[in-house]
């Protein structure tokens, strides 16, 4: 049997490119969006594709999906500052900042609503990029809500009704026979739960990292100013 590698000596050497100053555009959603198209797409060089290519042959013979580059790490915390991190799915970037979705009355809900400020992380591997946004946070317009929901697959619709987030139940068997009971209680349109809905997180802080060989990698943060504008800054890897 061979030996489990230990987790100190789990390592690897960032080399697939580097960030310079007047690569950046001077709005950070601009500069996001273009990050986000290349790691949504297969745009880079061989290893790159590669990689984009193994992604795709995995969901081609296993139907399941590899990386989610609308995937992130959102960071909230409550009243007494205890803090909470999961992972959600980025549904919208506009002018105003970064939309997704969630039940208004879970954990992270609760805490949005006492201390309405959060963080998000992207982590795009491939590519050996992350962007570390902070700002605050708001509910989104009933009706931007409402025309997502509609757009989501009967599934996901009836999920929001079937699940009280967070909630402990008693087993598996209690879900599957709400999900049947929801089932039968919409069989046509699904409205969206009063509880459940979009917010967008507007930042003032974004931070654009981009992984080097020997740890000294580039960072640049944006920081929006009282102007209105982003000042941009280098920082210490």
């Amino acid at each position: 049997m061979s030996e489990q590698p230990k987790i100190a000596d789990m390592r690897r050497n960032y080399d697939q490119g580097a960030l310079d100053r007047g690569d950046l555009a001077s709005d950070p959603l601009v500069q996001f969006n273009d990050w986000f198209e290349k790691a949504s797409s297969n745009h880079g060089g061989f290893f790159r594709r590669l990689g984009v290519a193994t992604y795709k042959w995995f969901q081609t013979v296993t139907g399941k999906t590899g990386i989610e580059a609308n995937a992130m790490t959102l960071a909230t915390a409550d009243k007494q500052g205890n803090p909470s991190a999961r992972m959600v799915l980025l549904k919208g970037v506009d002018n105003g900042g970064f939309v997704f979705f969630s039940h208004y009355e879970g954990p992270k809900g609760r805490h949005l609503t006492d201390n309405p400020v959060a963080a998000l992380v992207f982590y795009w591997p491939h590519l050996e990029r992350q962007v570390n946004v902070i700002g605050k946070v708001a509910r989104i317009t009933p009706e931007e809500s409402v025309k997502y929901f509609t757009t989501r697959p009967r599934g996901s619709r009836l999920a929001t009704w079937v699940s009280k987030q967070s909630v402990a139940v008693p087993d598996r068997n209690f879900l599957e026979t709400k999900w049947h009971e929801t089932e039968k209680r919409f069989p046509d349109d699904i409205p969206k739960p009063e509880y459940w809905g979009g917010y967008r997180l507007v930042p003032h802080q974004i931070e654009f990292w981009q992984g080097r060989p020997s740890r000294l990698h580039d960072r640049f943060l944006y920081t929006k100013e009282e102007t209105g504008q982003w000042k941009i800054e280098r920082l210490a890897p």
